[in-house]
């Protein structure tokens, strides 16, 4: 597992870890059941406070990404497929609207945003 810190970033660190072990579990770079290292490891690892990683776990576990073994860790969730449809649904949404605000304001049309987006397909 692989995470990266942001100093300059304005997202809290806690965040970045919660987004990146996300996005590594929603790709498969984290298969069901592999254990996370430990919450005082990866702070070690990463240099940051045991009480940070443990906030950034907590939400994993709260968002069912993982869960917890007493004395023994912390591990992938297998994935809810559905549930993990929607939150990808839920993105693409978002940045579809903006997209679609930013083809507005360039006087684009709905066939111009077509076109492109057939295009970054290919």
């Amino acid at each position: 597992m692989y995470i990266w810190i942001d100093n300059k970033s304005g997202a809290p660190i806690y965040d970045q870890i919660y987004t990146q072990i996300k996005n590594q579990i929603i790709s498969g770079q984290l298969a069901p059941d592999e254990m996370l290292p430990s919450i005082r490891n990866l702070a070690k690892d990463l240099r940051i406070s045991v009480i940070t990683t443990k906030r950034a776990y907590e939400e994993l576990e709260k968002e069912g990404f993982i869960y917890t073994v007493a004395a023994k860790g912390c591990f992938v969730a297998p994935k809810n497929m559905e549930l993990l449809r929607e939150e990808y649904l839920k993105r693409m949404e978002s940045h579809l609207q903006e997209a679609i605000a930013l083809a507005a304001a360039c006087g684009l049309q709905e066939k111009d945003v077509a076109d492109l987006l057939h295009t970054l397909y290919e």
